[in-house]
């Protein structure tokens, strides 16, 4: 299962939330099958949606 919290930890080059959604997306399609936001992403540009706009990502209806 993927975390959120995990990639935050393991991507610290990331600097903000349009910067997170595209990583999001290149795991979904490497094939992980779960997702869970178990933290709220820390940067300034995350909007109020941030957990529908990542659920949207990972599921692919963001391309």
């Amino acid at each position: 299962m993927l975390k959120l919290s995990d990639i935050l930890v393991e991507r610290k080059d990331l600097e903000s939330f349009e910067e997170l959604v595209p990583v999001i997306q290149g795991i979904a399609r490497r094939g992980e099958r779960f997702f869970r936001m178990d933290v709220k992403p820390p940067y300034p540009d995350t909007p109020e949606n941030w957990e529908d706009r990542l659920e949207a990502a990972f599921s692919g209806l963001i391309r």
